[in-house]
């Protein structure tokens, strides 16, 4: 059987997908970058797929309403029931068809059977040189994706922390949930852009804040239909002109009120002008302990994403 290994969807950008800005939110495109990971993996595995891991999103340049969207997606390697895909998004005036580069990320998807659990996929085989490339740098981010898991895992989050936070609090509608009766991990990472827009704006004093990058972003479980949903987004560090904040997504059963963790991930915000360019961003000062570990931990994942950012465009 003739398996695909790189899918692209098409379609323009409409008015209902502009964020704050006027150009398309990142949360929308973060929605794209999972729709077409999901069709590549589907196609792959010929068999449902979660998403399990978004890594290293970083936002070059915005996509503009009617603008003409690319969303590729690519198959660089497997594991047992596991499958990494490349997914980059181009965009451009429909009228010249020239589509510039707006982001890229790797993405994990695992593949599961009728029951949830993981089942296995295909092995990916490298056909090319340039296939060959990209598999390896997928396998040396295995380890740098680890690292980041496990410092993002091991911080404390609670009520000793001062920083600067918003809550979101709302129930999981059946619009949100795709084709295997969960919610969409394209939503859940919109919501999370969402509630870290709610804080920078709160934090700035101005709705004119953008998303620069988006990673770590890690699914521990699936969300469904009804489920009480709590989006958390704490202010980690204050750069220059960037605002690095924390997102936890917590849901369960609204009528015990009992949530668990479901995503955990971070988000950079920078601040903008009226024309669009960055400014400075209001300082914070750390004043507890755990205020000062968590800063450190942002500066922790800065110089890992420094070591990820290496591996990109390896070809």
């Amino acid at each position: 059987m003739s398996r695909a290994r790189e899918i692209t969807l098409r379609f323009l950008a409409a008015p209902t997908d502009a964020g704050y800005s006027g150009n398309v939110s990142g949360g929308r495109v973060l929605e794209w970058i999972d729709k077409a990971g999901y069709a590549a993996a589907a196609g792959w595995s010929g068999t449902y797929s979660v998403t399990a891991y978004v890594g290293n999103v970083r936002f070059t340049r915005p996509v503009a309403v009617g603008d003409l969207v690319e969303a590729t997606a690519r198959l660089i390697h497997t594991g047992r029931s596991s499958m990494h895909v490349l997914v980059t998004v181009r965009s451009g005036n429909p009228r010249d068809g020239e589509l510039v580069e707006a982001t890229e990320c790797l993405m994990i998807f695992v593949a599961v059977d009728g029951d949830g659990r993981p089942t296995p996929v295909p092995p990916f085989e490298p056909h090319t040189e340039e296939e060959l490339q990209w598999q390896e740098s997928a396998v040396r981010r295995i380890a740098l994706r680890a690292d980041i898991e496990t410092a993002m895992a091991a911080q404390t989050y609670s009520d000793a922390g001062t920083a600067p936070r918003v809550t979101l609090r709302f129930l999981a509608a059946p619009t949100d949930v795709n084709w295997g009766g969960k919610v969409h991990g394209g939503i859940v990472m919109r919501w999370i852009d969402e509630a870290a827009h709610v804080l920078a704006t709160r934090w700035t004093g101005s709705a004119n804040n953008v998303a620069v990058y988006s990673g770590g972003v890690r699914f521990y479980r699936p969300l469904r239909i009804g489920d009480l949903v709590e989006v958390e987004a704490r202010l980690l560090l204050t750069g220059t002109s960037s605002m690095h904040v924390a997102v936890h997504v917590r849901s369960g059963d609204p009528a015990t009120g009992e949530l668990e963790l479901t995503t955990h991930s971070l988000i950079v915000f920078v601040p903008l002008d009226a024309d669009g360019h960055a400014v400075p961003a209001r300082p914070w000062t750390p004043v507890s302990d755990e205020d000062i570990a968590l800063r450190d931990h942002a500066l922790e994942l800065v110089a890992l994403r420094s070591t990820v950012d290496a591996e990109r465009h390896v070809p």
